[in-house]
């Protein structure tokens, strides 16, 4: 029985891979893909008998020098590319001026941006996950059959010095060609299903490294764009401070005086009150949150959000369920009300982060409390009004004052490379946690109902 025919195409496309030439490339080209002793073990026994070793030959000493001069160009083009940069990022801060309401919104316009290029960048890196085990599985597998690949390159490379019979022209007749091959008949099929399946495997590892290649091409402009927007953000929230501390003369004394006051208390509750009672500034953010958060009756004014130089919550905490977004990208690993593996239960939630995340207010409200505390590490409290709380712990460093009145979606800290909660999340010390709490009127509260279902529920400034 004959197997089916092939197109024209299709067999002198065939036929030419089983050419002695085309067997000789496809050696030398499995050996640069497979690299060192494999390559070489592929490429020796198709080549020994064709070629004269040859010698390469050591860079010239005009290669170096263009080799350095073209080094040279690339860091001076970087470092006209940084300074553009600096001048642009100068000439809008000069643009905003003293405009609240241009800072805020072009603060939480870019740290968008940056959540968003965070989140590119991890589903990134779990594609690329999958792709390179199982290139390594190929690589592998390959290497352990060096010696056969070898044998099979060999063979039909001798095979492809005799005139070629109808077997090796169009392998798809190989039942009929058999009766008719120069090479003894239980050789030939042998040969071709070896050959057939090292191609196969070579053909899956060029298309998982093009895929390896696309991931990681876009993995590396995904990171340059979020260095260039991490620049401009931190040259915002710097602006941003300035400009609060000029209005606050008395910035760094309350500072001083909160981490006086904080270890005066082992609680958290505690912690809240000293501050909102015995801090100037944290006691004018608790009044303030008195008199403009409480619960607004009927519907929350959802385009209050769009005013970026609002001084009190556009939607009362209480009316933002199902709306707000967490407030860093990452991976919830544990949960409120569960054991927390030493008798009691978890009172808020914990996030697993990338090093170095921005985080940002999932909320609006005001500050009564930026700094260390106990074993939290750094911590801010936001006052949300309507007698709620929210804490926020684990960041590297905080980028808000006590008094300072933030909008949903601002930036106010970032994430550092271990977990700065190690004696709550001990499990979980070697990476970045975020701890979440909401209370109300100082009683722990479940998050849940609060935290957006989907992207387009989620509460933006």
């Amino acid at each position: 029985m004959h197997a089916p025919r092939a197109s024209a195409a299709s067999d002198e496309a065939t036929a030419s891979f089983w050419r002695p030439a085309a067997l000789l490339s496809a050696g030398i080209a499995v050996g640069g893909l497979l690299g060192g002793d494999l390559g070489h073990a592929l490429i020796a026994p198709a080549a020994a008998q064709t070629a004269p070793a040859k010698t390469t030959a050591a860079p010239s000493m005009a290669d170096l020098i263009k080799q350095h001069e073209q080094e040279l160009e690339a860091a001076r083009a970087q470092q006209k590319s940084a300074a553009e940069q600096q001048d642009k990022l100068k000439a809008d801060l000069a643009a905003i001026g003293a405009d609240r309401t241009k800072l805020n919104q072009e603060l939480i316009d870019v740290a968008a941006k940056v959540r968003t290029v965070e989140t590119r960048i991890s589903d990134a890196e779990a594609r690329l996950r999958p792709l390179d085990a199982r290139e390594t599985e190929i690589r592998s597998s390959l290497d352990q059959r060096r010696d056969e690949i070898g044998e099979v390159l060999a063979a039909l490379q001798r095979a492809g010095r005799r005139a070629p019979p109808a077997l090796l022209v169009r392998p798809e007749d190989a039942l009929e060609s058999l009766r008719t091959a120069i090479l003894p008949g239980a050789v030939v099929p042998e040969l071709r299903t070896r050959a057939e399946r090292l191609a196969t495997d070579l053909g899956e590892l060029i298309a998982v490294r093009q895929k390896i290649a696309t991931e990681r091409d876009q993995l590396a402009a995904d990171r340059s764009r979020m260095t260039t927007d991490q620049t401009r953000l931190t040259a915002l929230v710097e602006e941003r401070q300035r400009q609060q501390s000029a209005v606050e003369k008395d910035i760094e004394s309350e500072r001083g005086r909160a981490l006086t006051l904080s270890r005066q208390v082992d609680s958290l509750q505690g912690l809240i009150a000293k501050m909102e009672q015995d801090l100037k500034s944290a006691a004018k953010a608790a009044a303030a949150a008195d008199q403009k958060g409480a619960p607004a009756s009927g519907k929350p004014n959802l385009a209050a959000l769009k005013d970026p130089g609002r001084l009190s919550p556009a939607i009362a905490f209480a009316s933002a369920k199902g709306m707000l977004r967490l407030p860093v990208n990452g991976t919830k690993i544990r949960e409120f009300g569960r054991p927390d593996g030493v008798g009691g239960v978890e009172r808020g939630i914990s996030l697993a982060t990338r090093a170095g995340a921005q985080i940002t207010t999932p909320c609006d409200g005001w500050v009564v409390y930026a700094g260390p505390f106990r074993s939290y590490g750094q911590l801010l409290i936001l006052n949300a009004g309507g007698g709620y709380h929210v804490l926020i712990a684990g960041m590297e460093r905080i980028s808000v004052n006590i008094g300072q009145f933030v909008l949903t979606g601002e930036p106010v800290a970032t994430m550092g490379s271990t977990s700065r909660v190690a004696s709550i999340l001990a499990a979980n010390a070697s990476q970045p946690v975020l701890y979440v709490e909401f209370r109300k009127d100082g009683t722990p509260i479940d998050p849940g109902p609060w935290w957006a279902a989907n992207e387009g529920e989620k509460v933006r400034g």
